[in-house]
């Protein structure tokens, strides 16, 4: 299938990426949380692309305020997840898991219901030779969403280990925001070993964002500490700050604290 992606870097406080997915021989597209309407709706016109759908990961208003200007200015439908009507005005289609989206005749997109961040928080999946993953505030480049705003760490790990980390290796990913330079550092603070996320972390430290790296999933699994519970360097690490934890080394302990040793990062 031939799916063109566009990364729109907002360059706002929150540090935000939209996105565009367009089908190439329709040139209808699909904005993901596109929060910077004026650049997202510019994007469009630019590439001679329609905007007829929106998509939501999730509720928060960091991905949602744009809606409106798009829907005004193209009269795009919304999609979000079927238990965010109440948070996302004017929501034309609930999602699930497996539901698939459609963008012009080239396009396909699986819904993953992902909770974790929200309890409403969908992740797509292209079905493209080259999957792709369009993660939210779920799966962020060396890093984990947070939990704080109608969320749960156990949901979290639940995706993580049972839904993203079986996705094929090669599956690219798109994340809601920039924080790599961050979370490589905090990657390295607990596994101050890992020499790949070292080196990421010079190749990415003076990078233009607008031409941001993008990561695999193969990538992340060697980088990002929420997929590596079982590295000994994590553990050790861990022992230092929570010593009670000798004995108690299931995955969801290692990956609820690093969640919260993250959260003060």
């Amino acid at each position: 299938m031939s799916m063109i992606v566009k990364q729109i870097w907002t360059a706002n406080a929150y540090r935000n990426f939209n996105y565009l997915i367009a089908c190439s021989e329709t040139g209808e597209a699909l904005a993901i949380d596109p929060l910077d309407s004026a650049k997202c709706l510019q994007t469009a016109k630019a590439q001679g692309w329609s905007i007829t759908q929106i998509l939501n990961t999730h509720e928060h208003h960091d991905h949602t305020g744009g809606n409106q200007a798009v829907v005004d200015a193209t009269g795009a439908k919304v999609l979000a997840h079927a238990k965010a009507g109440h948070a996302i005005a004017g929501m034309f289609r609930g999602l699930i898991a497996g539901d698939i989206i459609k963008v012009g005749k080239t396009v396909e997109l699986e819904a993953l219901d992902t909770p974790g961040h929200t309890m409403c928080h969908i992740c797509l999946r292209s079905h493209t030779d080259q999957p792709a993953l369009f993660s939210g505030d779920t799966l962020f480049n060396a890093g984990a969403g947070n939990c704080h705003n109608g969320g749960n760490v156990q949901s979290m790990f639940h995706t993580f280990t049972q839904q993203l980390n079986r996705l094929p290796a090669n599956t690219l990913i798109y994340p809601g925001h920039d924080y790599i330079e961050n979370n490589l550092r905090f990657t390295l603070s607990r596994e101050p070993d890992n020499e790949k996320a070292a080196t990421l972390l010079k190749q990415v430290s003076d990078q233009d964002v607008n031409h941001a790296y993008v990561s695999s999933l193969q990538t992340e699994r060697e980088i990002n500490t929420f997929f590596r519970l079982d590295s000994q360097s994590v553990k050790a690490q861990l022992q230092i700050t929570f010593p009670e934890l000798r004995t108690q080394w299931d995955e969801e302990t290692v990956f609820t604290k690093l969640r919260e040793l993250r959260n003060t990062w």
